[in-house]
């Protein structure tokens, strides 16, 4: 509150200061045009410098400083991999977005997410695989075929950071890393992906 306070005083000194400029600079005007010759140029002058009054009196004062109630983030980032749809409704992605967007509202984590353009392949995928680790990302999620065979395959590659594979074949619990976990396509899936994320902010704190 003191530094708002001193900003405003600050800002209402400034403004005090222009208008008394101003002033001064509309009684020179007045003073130095005198008879019909300068009329049409007295009248422009004063017209701008009147204007300009206005903008300093009405819509000149500097805007304050950045609201303190805006919305501050973790340092946690949790990204999502996709088919090239996204994350429109209708796509397998659409819930596992939702979940997120529920867990950063509870953790205040960030989320994104990075579909994967081009031929559904796991050689195609791979590239966006990468580039989400070369983004440090703390949480990544795969949904789609080959970005579950990739994520699997390479997740052991990444033992600091957390997967969480939707759907996959029937012996996917078998075959992950212990840092995969995964999550069961249906009703469930919005609930399972935002505790998933929960967990791994929470680990990250402790």
């Amino acid at each position: 509150m003191k530094t708002r306070r001193t900003w405003r005083t600050t800002a209402k000194t400034s403004r005090s200061g222009a208008g008394a400029r101003l002033g001064a600079g509309l009684a020179a005007v007045a003073g130095s045009l005198r008879g019909r010759a300068g009329w049409a140029v007295g009248s422009s002058a004063v017209i701008v410098l009147g204007l300009a009054g206005a903008w300093l009196f009405a819509g000149g004062e500097e805007s304050g400083p950045p609201d303190p109630r805006a919305r501050q983030y973790e340092d946690f980032d949790a990204c999502l991999l996709t088919g090239e749809k996204g994350i429109v409704a209708g796509t397998p992605a659409a819930p596992v977005w939702e979940g997120m967007q529920q867990a950063s509202l509870d953790t205040r984590a960030r989320v994104n997410y990075v579909p994967v353009v081009g031929p559904q392949s796991p050689d195609n995928v791979r590239p966006f695989f990468n580039s989400l680790m070369q983004r440090q990302c703390d949480v990544v999620l795969a949904v789609g075929g080959p970005q579950v065979e990739v994520t699997e395959a390479d997740a052991k590659k990444y033992p600091k950071v957390r997967f969480v594979v939707v759907g996959g074949a029937s012996d996917t619990d078998a075959r992950t890393s212990p840092n995969v976990t995964v999550a069961k396509a249906g009703d469930g899936l919005k609930s399972s992906v935002a505790e998933a994320i929960r967990q791994a902010v929470k680990a990250s704190d402790s």
